[in-house]
């Protein structure tokens, strides 16, 4: 039978980007899609960017300790924990450079529905924990520049905190921009610790990447001090300086207000790391599936940067996801419902039962 025009070009497509071998499944799977998109959509309404939700969430705050260094730990389910030998899935959230953990993903903007990443799943069932870097938050400063490797020695030891009190010994990770760094480099060190890993905002080797560029100009700064001045403004250009009209305004006056009482200031190791150390992660050394989730107007990379990366993955098990409409932020975006619908699907992929698998 001769295929459509429709299908060839689909196929003419997906050859362009590397995925000709996968076209078949990747063709079926879009033909289902597009028939079951008013299903899901009715199906879909707790991924409804609403009102925050009215279930009462348990939280509850640990510390971990590397060396000198404590570190704060913060987890939400739904409710309290009966023993430490839970059944829910763990779902770790890793922060980027300038924001810590419960700002960037526990955030509250009063009338403008909700932003909680932490709340939506743990309203889906995950045991939600984040966590704050050396020199974040409320976590010890320390005297490093908490680049990415001392990020992976970080989650080393709040991983063992997770263990504790899950009885886990396999996590699903979410890192969103220096977070998907630190959280590919840990799962390149600790593979089986790994259970689904969640990349987003992600950069590889940064080239083409116009706002690595710009922030290049400041490599002797960072190479000279261990912080680097943060305050409102940087905050508020997060959602600006790609492209306007993907975020609230709303958002960076409430994420500047959580952020701003830690200081005006934050490491430099990351910053450092993404303008003169890149490639820090090795996409052939991490072994376990993985999502790449990355907003339409992101400078942080170009969508070539990423998909050289996405090609290279050991694992069959991955999925590569440009969201419409978003830029850098896509925890804090407009459309971070389309975020939360990617990454939970991925999370509760079912297993495979074919026997081909290694």
């Amino acid at each position: 039978m001769t295929p459509s025009i429709y299908e060839s070009s689909r196929r003419s497509f997906l050859q362009r980007l590397g995925f000709y071998g996968a076209a078949p499944a990747i063709l079926s799977l879009l033909s289902r899609n597009l028939l079951a998109a008013p299903k899901a959509a009715a199906q879909k309404d707790d991924e409804a960017p609403s009102a925050p939700t009215d279930k009462k969430i348990w939280s509850n705050e640990y510390w971990a300790q590397r060396g000198n260094l404590k570190l704060n730990l913060f987890r939400k389910r739904l409710s309290a924990p009966h023993s430490r030998e839970v059944t829910e899935p763990v779902l770790f959230l890793v922060h980027g450079s300038s924001i810590s953990g419960r700002p960037t993903f526990d955030l509250s903007v009063p009338g403008h529905g909700e932003y909680s990443l932490m709340n939506k799943f743990a309203e889906y069932g995950f045991d939600v924990w984040t966590m704050d870097f050396a020199g974040y938050g409320r976590s010890s400063a320390g005297e490093a520049n908490s680049n990415i490797a001392d990020g992976v020695e970080d989650l080393k030891a709040a991983v063992e905190v997770v263990a504790r009190e899950t009885g886990h010994q396999r996590y699903h990770f979410f890192g969103e921009s220096s977070g998907a760094l630190r959280a590919g480099a840990y799962a390149m060190e600790q593979p089986q610790r790994i259970n689904r890993l969640v990349l987003t905002a992600l950069t590889y080797t940064g080239e083409g990447s116009p706002t690595l560029a710009d922030r290049a100009k400041q490599l002797e700064f960072y190479r000279t001090h261990n912080r680097r001045p943060r305050d409102s403004a940087m905050i508020h250009s997060i959602f600006t300086r790609d492209k306007s009209g993907t975020s609230e305004p709303a958002v960076g006056d409430a994420l500047a207000d959580a952020e701003l009482r830690f200081g005006e200031s934050v490491p430099t190791g990351t910053y450092l790391d993404m303008t003169a150390n890149l490639p820090v992660i090795d996409p052939q050394k991490i072994r376990g599936p993985v999502l790449v989730a990355r907003g339409e107007y992101d400078g942080i990379a170009t969508d070539e940067d990423c998909l050289n990366f996405y090609r290279k993955l050991a694992n069959s098990d991955r999925q590569f996801a440009i969201l419409p409409g978003m830029a850098h932020s896509l925890v804090l975006g407009l459309n971070r419902h389309q975020l939360w619908h990617v990454t939970r699907a991925f999370l509760e992929m079912p297993p495979r039962l074919d026997s081909l698998k290694a």
